[in-house]
């Protein structure tokens, strides 16, 4: 397969980009605008005659048509994703999300391409914390910032694209993904690399928000399952039953580093901080197959603070700014 993958120096569009050269014989190219979240140390090492590397834009009409002539499939990870950032400025969202997303699929419809649109649990909003459903394929949509609102309005324009056009794409919806190469800006790593550098980690509030934690790698064995055997024009979501609250994610990362578990501050909490995300990936698993294997968070856990002490020279750059940013934020 000639796989475009769009965001793929992003967070998980690396590791998907990774897990495709280790577990296929695909030929990967990747288009990513390398923002701030982007960073082309995540894809080092791979092989220059598997991976093909485009420094552009999702919404440069011309550049998207010229790569989709040459693949068969494109799986679309390119996003503004980080709610902090909607909340500052929604702007970019709106242009990546939006009129990215679009720009694509008018390509999938010229080229007839395979299109797969990579989309997050928090379009559906939050649940109770008392509540004991969890989000399906079916939950109604109510996002609650400017990044997950222009998520959900990429959903709806791939939906639209399949019943207007024929374009032949499936949607999945995952939970909040840990691992590799995740930027420092995000919940799990911030904290890791807070206590590296000596910095006593940040609570938004009292830190009782659910978070449902998937490792990226079982991300990427979804996305690449569903690309392979999904049916066109359906909904998948991906989660691996992992369901934390903040507190308890902090508390476990000072453990596992050797340090006082209350060893943290809390800080002002994020404005509309939805409370609870739960993912039931029945249809993903009964239909398809997939399975997680990252079936213990403490053992991903570690293995992921592992991977930020071993590659201190890929978050370093960015640490720094990151934690001014928060500051100015009393946060």
């Amino acid at each position: 397969m000639r796989l475009l993958v769009t965001g793929g120096a992003g967070f998980i569009g690396s590791n998907f980009v990774h897990h495709v050269v280790a577990h296929t014989d695909h030929h990967v190219t990747v288009l990513d605008k390398l923002t701030y979240a982007g960073n082309l140390a995540s894809l080092a090492g791979l092989p220059e005659e598997r991976v093909e590397f485009v420094h552009g834009d999702i919404t440069d009409a011309a550049l998207v048509d010229e790569l989709f002539g040459r693949v068969d499939s494109v799986v679309h990870y390119a996003a503004e994703s980080h709610n902090d950032n909607s909340l500052n400025d929604p702007s970019p969202f709106l242009n990546t999300n939006i009129i990215g997303t679009y720009t694509l699929l008018e390509a999938a419809r010229r080229h007839d391409v395979r299109f797969h649109h990579i989309s997050t649990d928090e379009v559906y909003g939050d649940l109770e914390l008392d509540d004991p459903n969890r989000f399906t394929e079916h939950t109604p949509y109510n996002p609650s910032s400017p990044y997950s609102s222009t998520k959900a309005g990429s959903d709806l324009l791939v939906r639209a694209w399949v019943r207007s056009f024929g374009v032949r794409a499936t949607i999945s919806n995952c939970s909040n993904n840990y691992g590799p190469y995740q930027h420092v800006e995000k919940f799990i790593p911030r904290q890791i690399t807070n206590v590296i550098r000596g910095i006593r980690p940040k609570l938004y509030g009292a830190g009782l928000n659910v978070r449902d934690w998937i490792h990226a790698d079982d991300h990427s064995s979804a996305v690449l399952t569903i690309l392979e055997r999904g049916e066109l024009g359906q909904t998948y979501l991906i989660g691996a039953d992992g369901e934390k609250n903040n507190k308890d994610v902090v508390e476990l990362i000072l453990t596992l580093m050797g340090q006082d578990p209350t060893a943290y501050d809390h800080v002002t909490d994020r404005p509309g901080h939805d409370l609870r995300y739960a993912i039931d990936s029945t249809r993903l698993r009964t239909e398809l197959g997939w399975q997680p294997q990252y079936r213990d968070f403490e053992a991903g856990l570690a293995a992921t603070i592992d991977w930020y002490r071993q590659n201190e020279a890929w978050w370093a750059p960015s640490k720094d700014a990151t934690e001014a940013f928060y500051a100015g934020k009393g946060q």
